[in-house]
């Protein structure tokens, strides 16, 4: 299990009237100012509180959308910032600004126990590139780091990784220490049944993971896009349906060493192309050669749900089909209440990927019906595939002096 610093391990007086940066995840859905889910931001709400109850001055700082190192106005985080200020029930500046003399000077001014919201990191091209310059700005902002921004924590971007190297005090906020240790449950010792659910539209970038979790699960159940190269691997005929042909072989070996826990779809929800979704219907075996399969269909899903009870752990990562679009939500939407079911029946309930929350929701599962729900979708793979994740790994690890002062 990978142990690291976490904020509630040092004594509260350890941040008092210190500049605290925390690299959050508000990266969420915001469109024309308003933002319409919350989830990431409302997990970072205790790590705050923390630091707000030890008076420390908390400087927040994430990043929203893809702008690279453009200034986007639609990308800003003001709407992050008053958004915050009601659920922290206190105000949360906002500096329209990233670094500079400016920032240094809203910094300067802050009280003990005041919050600041940075703007955009990704609005300079220094975030991603991970620029020195960039990072030592950023370090020059605080006294202490922590990083509660799991789910970027498998890019070694300058706030993720970079400006950490210039701190002693480098800390895990309770987002963070939640994921390692839920995700660290699974890699060294789930609860046996193990089941694993995986969809989304790509294997490439999972193939690392997927190699692991096949291995180690007792049962794999796969959807969307994926299963259609597995399918095509088989020899199943799948239309126009998309499918990842450079890593085809790769599926007939999955197929030949793990064929026995693998589960795929025998019925589609089809249809002659996105746009023209009224021609959908549901198909059985293989799909006719001018279709698309864009959800798994009825008997798919009686079969993936008889396998998911409520006992062991399950872990599920990506949707079951287009999700997003009403005519090819039900797959994943059944597989989702067929998790949150099989939590109250007692299973330890793992869910993650970029679009969890969102087909939850559209599912109309409470997040108080999964066990864990990760807000990484990316890093939570790589790091059950055994990755090493740069901001996570620049982290102090649990050790003390005798002046319970923490070791480099």
């Amino acid at each position: 299990m990978i142990s690291k610093l976490v904020i509630s391990d040092l004594p509260k007086s350890e941040f008092k009237g210190k500049r605290v940066f925390v690299r959050v995840d508000f990266n969420v859905p915001i469109k024309n100012g308003v933002i319409s889910e919350d989830y990431r931001i409302r997990r970072a709400i205790p790590t705050i509180d923390f630091l707000i109850d030890c008076g420390a001055k908390v400087i927040l700082a994430s990043h929203l959308g893809r702008p690279r190192g453009r200034i986007i106005k639609d990308l800003s985080l003001q709407p992050v910032a008053s958004r915050l200020s009601e659920l922290l029930v206190k105000k949360v500046k906002f500096t329209g600004k990233t670094i500079g003399v400016d920032v240094k000077k809203d910094i300067d001014k802050l009280k003990n126990g005041e919050v600041m919201l940075l703007e955009n990191l990704r609005f300079y091209k220094g975030e991603e590139q991970n620029d020195t310059e960039f990072a030592k700005e950023l370090a020059s902002l605080a006294d202490i780091y922590v990083n509660d921004a799991f789910g970027t924590s498998h890019r070694a971007h300058a706030s993720t990784y970079g400006m950490a190297s210039y701190f002693k005090i480098k800390l895990a906020g309770f987002v963070v220490d939640r994921e390692l240790k839920f995700l660290g449950a699974l890699i060294e010792n789930p609860e046996r049944p193990y089941l694993v659910i995986v969809g989304g539209a790509k294997i490439k970038d999972k193939i690392h993971a997927l190699k692991k979790l096949l291995d180690k699960a007792d049962q794999v159940l796969i959807g969307g896009g994926v299963a259609y190269t597995f399918l095509k691997a088989k020899g199943v005929n799948i239309g126009k349906s998309f499918t990842e042909d450079e890593i085809l072989d790769w599926a007939k070996d999955e197929l030949k060493n793990y064929g026995h826990k693998i589960l795929l779809p025998v019925d589609h929800v089809v249809a002659e192309s996105f746009e023209n979704r009224k021609t959908s219907i549901v198909v059985e075996g293989e799909i006719p050669d001018e279709l698309h399969g864009f959800d798994i269909g009825p008997k798919t899903v009686a079969k993936y749900t008889s396998c998911i009870k409520g006992n062991g752990t399950i872990f599920w990562n990506g949707p079951m089909g287009v999700f997003e679009v009403d005519d090819f939500s039900a797959g994943t939407s059944h597989i989702a209440r067929a998790v949150a079911l099989a939590t109250w029946r007692g299973a330890n309930t793992v869910v993650g990927g970029g679009d969890s929350i969102s087909a939850l929701r559209k599912a109309e599962v409470l997040i108080s019906e999964i066990k864990h729900v990760s807000t990484g979708g990316g890093a939570s793979l790589e790091f059950l595939g055994g990755m090493e994740l740069p901001g996570i790994s620049i982290l102090n690890d649990i050790k003390y002096d005798s002046e319970r002062k923490v070791e480099k």
